[in-house]
């Protein structure tokens, strides 16, 4: 998820006094049993780019990669700075947008059992307020959502929305509550005629799931594929209980080198567009499912979710439904395909690189969309990591 743009001077304000009187949803940190150190040629090279990134400030990192030498896991500093709780490779840590690409597969997995349809139109399922208040819903699509080609605003832009997560952190919010945030906006563009990444287009994808089902999104989630794929420590917040190795999240909200401890602000988890918490072995055993082992789609399905737009302008990535081919940066043969998560105070990739049957997934508690000094910190690891998995 992108996250806040502007939300750290508007917590700034009253940050510290709901600090003293919020309970936290989400405890101390307790350690996990690490899996034993990983025995393969380039960890070292790969530890190294962990710690090298930690010691400039990004609080923890937990990484794996599976390569032409088999599977690394590895992590560096902490998941709970006041606890002195190490990061591990068995944390789970908050996912944030890789959500999306679970959604996604749920919606497909629903279009081929004949629930849903990619080409209908959303007046089927949203209510009549939502249809005349979201600008461009009377005219969208469920593949224009999972893509995001609908032109439909996004909540999280939206001031009144910072607010909401100010007057109320913890708060489990719901799709109604969400969706009113964008009601009698201007619409962006004209569904089709661009792409521009919106939450919103998630929030009315699971507004959608739950009508058309007349199911809790969450619970299909978990029955059609977490538990298929035995993901047995991916976790959908707030719909699913988070066990205690939990990395806190972190974020310098002042923006002054200091950073603060915000795991229990909640930017709407649970509603599509974010929630999903996990360790790296299971977003490495999801997205390899999916796309290398392609076991969980029909290859019509798979087809469709890789069916890319024109890259999106200035994010060096192009979108699937629900996916992205990302790293366009990058030489032509090194794209990969996966998402981006990112959170006011959590930060995650889950990649393939398919030309080099390579995986990347990583998790790192600290929010890295927003403006802060370590932002550029976390870019750079970014590029480190794939730079050292790209070496021979």
């Amino acid at each position: 998820m992108k996250t806040i743009k502007r939300i750290a001077s508007a917590l700034a304000v009253l940050a510290l006094l709901f600090f003293a009187c919020e309970q936290p949803e989400i405890g101390p940190t307790v350690s996990c049993a690490a899996p034993p150190p990983t025995v393969h040629p380039k960890a070292a090279v790969y530890q190294a780019v962990l710690d090298e990134y930690t010691a400039q400030g990004l609080p923890g990192i937990s990484a794996l990669v599976r390569d032409d030498w088999g599977v690394w896991i590895g992590a560096s500093g902490k998941a709970d700075i006041a606890a002195g709780i190490d990061m591990a490779g068995c944390t789970v840590s908050k996912a944030a947008s890789i959500t999306k690409t679970f959604v996604a597969t749920l919606t497909l997995l629903l279009v081929e059992e004949g629930a849903l349809s990619l080409d209908a139109p959303l007046t089927k399922w949203l209510s009549g307020e939502v249809v005349e208040r979201v600008p461009n819903v009377r005219s969208c699509t469920v593949r224009q959502l999972l893509n995001h080609t609908t032109g439909i605003p996004d909540l999280i832009d939206e001031d009144a929305f910072y607010l909401g997560v100010l007057n109320d952190p913890a708060k489990k919010w719901t799709p109604d509550e969400l969706i009113t945030y964008v009601f009698d906006d201007d619409p962006l563009f004209a569904p089709g005629t661009d792409v521009r990444y919106s939450n919103t287009n998630y929030l009315l994808l699971v507004m959608v799931i739950n009508q058309a089902t007349g199911r809790d999104h969450a619970q299909l989630l978990r029955e059609k594929v977490i538990e298929p794929l035995g993901l047995s420590h991916t976790y959908y917040y707030w719909h699913d209980p988070l066990p205690l190795h939990v990395a806190q999240g972190y974020f310098d909200l002042y923006n002054n080198g200091t950073i603060l401890n915000l795991t229990n602000y909640n930017t709407g988890s649970g509603n599509g567009y974010g929630g999903i918490y996990a360790n790296v072995e299971d977003l490495q055993t999801f997205i390899e499912a999916l796309v290398y082992q392609k076991t969980v789609l029909s290859p019509e399905s798979l087809a469709e979710m890789l069916t890319f737009t024109a890259p999106e302008a200035g994010a060096n990535r192009a979108n699937g439904l629900g996916i992205f081919r990302d790293f366009l940066e990058r030489a032509p043969d090194q794209f990969a395909y996966g998402h981006r998560g990112r959170d006011l105070s959590y930060t995650a990739d889950m990649y393939w690189f398919p030309n080099q049957n390579y995986t990347m997934t990583y998790l790192v508690n600290y929010g890295t969309d927003a403006k802060s000094s370590l932002r550029s910190v976390f870019f750079d690891f970014r590029t480190a990591m794939v730079d050292a998995i790209m070496e021979p």
